[in-house]
């Protein structure tokens, strides 16, 4: 990896080597990181070189024409290997190291900075965290659950783990978090005191309070919600992390019969229905599939309900917050720490207690000007956080590389 002397033009000709899985705007971590790209092409002029499975819903510049473009985003698309989650994880560590080091032979694979969004190679020296595997396994180590997803599962984690402890104890590496829950724990696990905070961003041309109003109707028809329902919305993969047990055991507790529930996400739907069935709540729950026209599930809800059980930021409620939602997050997702319980959103201080978020889920729906005032303060408080922003202070930390 060469080091360039940037001198009075700054960051303005660094190539940023970005190791991802995917990249794409449905999903929580892929939405963060395509946008954060995207800034640092267009905001700073910096030359992207994206190595990832899947890359979707960013305009990239085909590679012959990179150098003759400031500020190009061009994928370098690596190979994938069908099966279990852990064998494709270790194909695709091994596998992007490889091209990489294949580009490196010739001028293409010369980059100032190698940055990776987690755990996703051994040689970042830039990484931003938005998850800490080392706290998941703590959880996972909880389920009595040994099925052969849950083995599979625990495998998985324990290899992330012994990686998080290889590369985020070594000090040479320049860490960031997006939350100051992550950097929390970063310097619990890993004794890292020197982690940078930059939180995730919002697009609030996309997520506003006007354009989630002028899809309601179409949006609730779609889904045969009528006005007198009030609907609250959970979204991201991984259900069992957000909370969703603790949402549907709530939804059963709420004294309120109108509340209906949408959950949108990746994750087996068929894993819940029994649950959802033993609790009578087949009529008011409907699971969606991700989608990049998110602004669509935000628009048919009154309120957003995300009880984490951990989540190191929980970027949903940042853009239900930007849209005029009210939002329900918990004290276990790193969000909590930049919001006001009361003010601009409600925090669950235990996200395993259902009856305090029924009893939430029971006010919001019987009081619509407490829905108003929330999601009006909430729209506020969004508008704080930007893409821009974040990938200002991303760009200010790898100078520092």
């Amino acid at each position: 990896m060469s080091r360039r002397n940037h001198g009075a033009a700054g960051l303005s000709n660094l190539r940023v080597c970005v190791v991802s899985p995917f990249v794409d705007k449905k999903h929580g971590t892929e939405r963060a990181v395509a946008e954060l790209i995207e800034h640092l092409a267009s905001d700073f002029g910096h030359e992207i070189h994206v190595y990832a499975q899947r890359m979707d819903d960013v305009a990239i510049c085909p590679s012959e024409k990179a150098g003759a473009k400031r500020g190009a985003i061009i994928w370098r698309k690596v190979g994938s290997l069908p099966g279990p989650h852990l064998i494709q994880f270790l194909f695709w560590f091994w596998r992007n190291r490889a091209l990489r080091r294949k580009d490196a032979r010739n001028a293409s694979g010369n980059h100032n900075i190698v940055f990776s969004p987690g755990i996703n190679c051994s040689d970042a020296n830039v990484i931003q965290v938005h998850a800490v595997f080392h706290q998941l396994a703590k959880l996972q180590a909880q389920s009595r659950a040994w099925t052969l997803r849950g083995i599979h599962r625990r495998l998985y984690y324990a290899l992330l783990c012994a990686l998080e402890k290889k590369i985020y104890s070594d000090k040479k590496v320049a860490i960031a978090a997006v939350s100051q829950r992550t950097a929390d724990q970063l310097n619990a696990f890993f004794g890292r005191k020197d982690v940078k905070v930059i939180p995730n961003g919002v697009d609030t041309n996309l997520f506003s309070p006007s354009a989630r109003l002028s899809l309601r109707i179409e949006a609730r028809r779609r889904w045969n919600f009528s006005e007198q329902d009030i609907v609250a919305l959970l979204v991201g993969n991984d259900w069992q992390n957000k909370g969703l047990e603790t949402l549907l055991r709530a939804l059963a507790q709420c004294t309120e019969p109108n509340v209906r529930l949408l959950v949108a996400g990746s994750d087996r739907q068929s894993a819940w229905q029994a649950l959802v069935s033993n609790l009578g709540l087949s009529q008011r729950v409907l699971f969606a599939p991700p989608s990049d026209r998110i602004l669509e599930y935000y628009s048919a809800a009154d309120l957003l309900a995300a009880p984490s059980v951990e989540d190191s930021f929980n970027l949903p409620v940042l853009e239900a917050m930007a849209c005029g939602l009210p939002a329900i997050t918990s004290s276990a997702a790193g969000i909590a720490g930049f919001l006001a319980d009361g003010e601009d959103c409600f925090i669950l201080q235990q996200p395993a207690d259902s009856s305090s978020l029924a009893s939430l889920l029971s006010r919001l729906a019987k009081d619509e000007s407490l829905r108003n005032a929330i999601g009006q303060r909430a729209a506020k408080k969004a508008a704080l956080f930007a893409w821009e922003k974040s990938a200002s202070e991303l760009a200010k930390f790898m100078e520092k590389m």
